[in-house]
């Protein structure tokens, strides 16, 4: 059974927010708090240790009190760089990541995704609420860093890409669908409670 100590949880902020408007998506008001401060809250409790992916606006980051792992890949390379910095920089057998965007991510959510990967002995194992796969949501055994610096080195950035070539475990989230929702554009954060 993976225990909690064994995890680093990956909070995912390194993108350039594109569907924002190029706003740093995780620093966004949500319910009178930076959205990312949503997202530590959740995961925190679950993990032992915290790495925050950022690119960008690190002193606003770095201020929530857990350490940056900005990309080592260049050019906002997406949610793979973010990985891969949380891999590099871990030193735990295993690495969970969660968008910076998605205030509402299940509470149970690493345990869940641990059970699956042990169950199915496999690489990685993502969260699937019905027939929706969420890959940005994981939980990594570090053991596949070398895979994924082959992959990024060889100019690969897609995510199901990456996954498709390792053993994935989905695990079922239909209970809590709605903890996916992840706020991009501006109405959809307006109407689950931001500015």
């Amino acid at each position: 059974m993976i225990a909690a100590h064994e995890v680093t949880g990956v909070v995912l902020a390194g993108g350039l927010g594109r569907r924002m408007g190029h706003v740093d998506k995780g620093l966004l008001d949500f319910r009178g708090r930076p959205m990312v401060a949503h997202v530590l809250e959740r995961l925190a409790p679950q993990v032992g240790a915290v790495l925050v992916n950022a690119n960008q606006n690190a002193d606003r980051y770095a201020a929530f009190g857990h350490p940056l792992a900005p990309d080592r890949v260049g050019g906002f390379a997406g949610p793979l760089a973010g990985l891969h910095a949380g891999l590099c920089t871990a030193s735990t057998p295993y690495v969970a990541t969660v968008p910076c965007d998605s205030p509402f991510l299940p509470r149970d959510l690493v345990a869940r995704l641990a059970a699956s990967l042990e169950a199915a002995n496999a690489d990685l194992a993502v969260a699937r609420p019905y027939d929706q796969p969420h890959p940005v949501f994981a939980l990594v055994r570090a053991s596949v860093l070398p895979h994924l610096e082959r992959f990024l080195a060889g100019g690969g950035r897609k995510i199901d890409a990456w996954y498709a070539s390792l053993a994935v475990a989905e695990a079922a989230f239909d209970d809590e669908a709605d903890a996916f929702r992840n706020l991009n554009p501006r109405d959809e954060l307006a109407a689950a409670g931001g500015p």
